[in-house]
């Protein structure tokens, strides 16, 4: 499998109150990875590593096949970036805007910028300055496509918008994705907003990785059980147990990941019995996974 972006151990501290530590992300190239995270998790510190703004304290980055940061100008040339918060120089127009960005890709699509351009019904004659924060979102999304890059960044496109330009950036971003085999790398808290669209799903939380797994690994692999009779000491599971809870009588509830039917079978030969398996939507998945990362961490 070639990877379109790959990290191993990757290691950068913000001062003395924040650091991303042991991220190892692996990216399959023409997948669309949804990177799942709270607020202030490190989201868009990952992405600026990724994009050479910010240097790892240990660890490597290959972006595109190119090592961050010794190649960064090739990587990014082959790379679409819409930033959390729009960088755009407000007094030029929306045609200005994209004439602009165009000067400095030599691979620029005039003609898929104006399709876009259609489609999103955005005046060209208007300031940026006098966009709403909709027509905003929609130009970042055009002028990032309009470059026909490998590798799209997005650092949560869609936060604020409403339901129906969300849904016109997305489907935009789809329609990219199916004709030119592009690979997307998509951050955000809204965890409903990537299970439609995401092949594969990277957890950060605190700086630290929690899980990455296929999104359909994610969706159906994470379970809560019901369980009576089990021993102390579990010993080798054939599914991860992220979280045991004890209940009043011999009743127990486990949260668990990589759950298969055939495993059932496993309850009866430790002497144990399963009463119940309960599916969780993902973002029920999500909040498990968060609280079960930060359960040791209480504890200690």
């Amino acid at each position: 499998m070639t990877l379109a972006i790959e990290t191993r151990d990757l290691l950068y501290r913000a001062g003395k109150s924040f650091e991303l530590r042991e991220v190892s992300l692996h990216v399959p190239g023409g997948a669309i990875y949804g990177f799942l995270g709270p607020n202030g998790s490190g989201k868009t510190t990952t992405i600026r590593l990724l994009m050479g703004l910010l240097k790892p304290d240990a660890g490597s980055i290959t972006v595109l096949g190119h090592p961050i940061p010794a190649e960064v100008p090739r990587a990014l040339l082959r790379t679409g970036y819409v930033p959390e918060r729009p960088q755009l120089y407000t007094s030029l127009t929306v045609e200005e805007s994209i004439r602009y960005h165009a000067a400095f890709y030599p691979h620029w699509d005039r003609r898929w910028a104006d399709e876009l351009l259609a489609r999103f019904g955005l005046d060209e004659a208007r300031h940026l300055s006098r966009l709403s924060k909709g027509e905003m979102g929609k130009l970042m999304i055009l002028l990032a496509l309009a470059q026909t890059p490998d590798l799209l960044l997005l650092d949560e496109p869609t936060d604020g918008l409403d339901p129906v330009v969300r849904r016109e950036v997305l489907t935009a971003l789809l329609d990219y994705v199916s004709q030119r085999q592009a690979t997307v790398f998509i951050s955000s808290h809204l965890v409903h907003e990537l299970e439609r669209i995401c092949d594969w799903v990277g957890v950060l939380d605190r700086g630290r990785q929690v899980a990455e797994l296929p999104m359909q690994s994610f969706k159906n692999g994470i379970k809560r059980l019901r369980v009576q009779g089990a021993p102390a000491q579990l010993g080798d599971t054939p599914f991860v147990v992220l979280a045991r809870e004890y209940s009043t009588g011999a009743g127990e509830t486990w949260i668990v990941r990589g759950w298969q039917t055939p495993m059932d079978q496993y309850f009866g030969g430790v002497g144990a019995s399963l009463r119940e398996v309960i599916d969780l939507d993902l973002e029920e998945g999500f909040v498990e996974l968060l609280r079960t990362a930060r359960a040791p961490r209480q504890e200690a």
